[in-house]
């Protein structure tokens, strides 16, 4: 899941490489960095090799490796690689990277991630922007840059880079229903500049033809919905269980009460029905491309 280039040699730059710090705030993600950190130093103890000739071995600083041993950095997944052929681990450092590929990102969006991997149906209206599953990453960038107060540079690649893991979801097989519903004003701003709308739109005419998803905007045009208090999502599961939450419904908790669900089903329902039709929505994007 890394979506950073790999270099020919890191050096002490390593070190400062975005969205690879530890949160300090997120217990699982730094018990995960430390146990990986105490197996790495074990290894390279036992191959007999001091901090600074370890990262000499394997393209990167020794300052890095001391962080990295010490569950203050999150290991890159070609660091692991490396470090496993240089201690002669046999896959054992190597197989690391799937303890660690989803702390790097924050822990809501992984619970969030968590949540819809184990879905079989998404339904989602997004009442404002477009829905995370839909962005580009040049869109989701400009939106966190675009927040108040600031995020740091490093803090909005690693909600990028989080955002977009979430994105395998539709690489799935079998992957789940998905249903979404668009706010026509949504697809209309330019977020990211001409270029990044052109790409975001392209991104959203590929997504609405993908078997798995319905795709349906609704028209600016339309009178008052039942989605104009906010963001409505439904999941489902395979064993019969929902979740749900609203920000116009139940102070915008997470609900799993069947009765609560019903209600936020009824809205989403009722909103579906009075948005373009899935062709419909397809054609209007497709015009859209040819103004932008």
């Amino acid at each position: 899941m890394s979506v950073d280039g790999v270099g020919t040699e890191h050096g002490d730059g390593g070190a400062d490489e975005p969205g690879w710090d530890v949160d300090p705030d997120d217990e699982s993600g730094v018990a995960v960095v430390a146990a990986v950190g105490r197996q790495i130093k074990a290894w390279r103890e036992a191959a007999g090799l001091r901090a600074g000739e370890f990262g000499a071995a394997i393209g990167y600083g020794e300052d890095l490796v001391y962080k990295v041993e010490g569950g203050r950095r999150i290991p890159r997944p070609e660091f692991l690689e490396r470090a496993d052929e240089v201690c002669g681990a046999g896959g054992k450092i190597a197989a690391m990277k799937q303890d660690v590929a989803q702390i790097r990102y924050p822990k809501k969006v992984r619970d969030l991630a968590g949540v819809e991997a184990k879905s079989v149906e998404i339904a989602a209206y997004a009442a404002h922007g477009l829905h995370g599953l839909l962005q580009t990453p040049g869109h989701a960038r400009a939106l966190f840059e675009a927040r108040q107060p600031p995020y740091s540079q490093d803090e909005v690649e690693r909600m990028v880079a989080a955002r977009i893991a979430r994105q395998s979801i539709f690489e799935r097989s079998p992957g789940p229903a998905m249903s979404f519903v668009q706010e026509e004003s949504a697809l209309r701003r330019p977020i990211g500049g001409t270029m990044e709308w052109q790409r975001q739109l392209e991104r959203l005419l590929a997504i609405g033809q993908l078997r798995s998803v319905t795709l349906q905007v609704m028209p600016t045009r339309r009178e008052a919905h039942p989605g104009m208090d906010g963001d409505i999502r439904v999941l489902k599961f395979k064993d019969g269980s929902a979740v749900g939450w609203s920000h116009g419904a139940f102070n915008g908790r997470r609900v799993t009460d069947s009765k609560q669900l019903r209600i936020l089903e009824l809205r989403y329902g009722i909103i579906r029905a009075e948005a373009l039709t899935p062709r419909e929505t397809l054609a209007l994007i497709e015009r859209m491309l040819g103004e932008t």
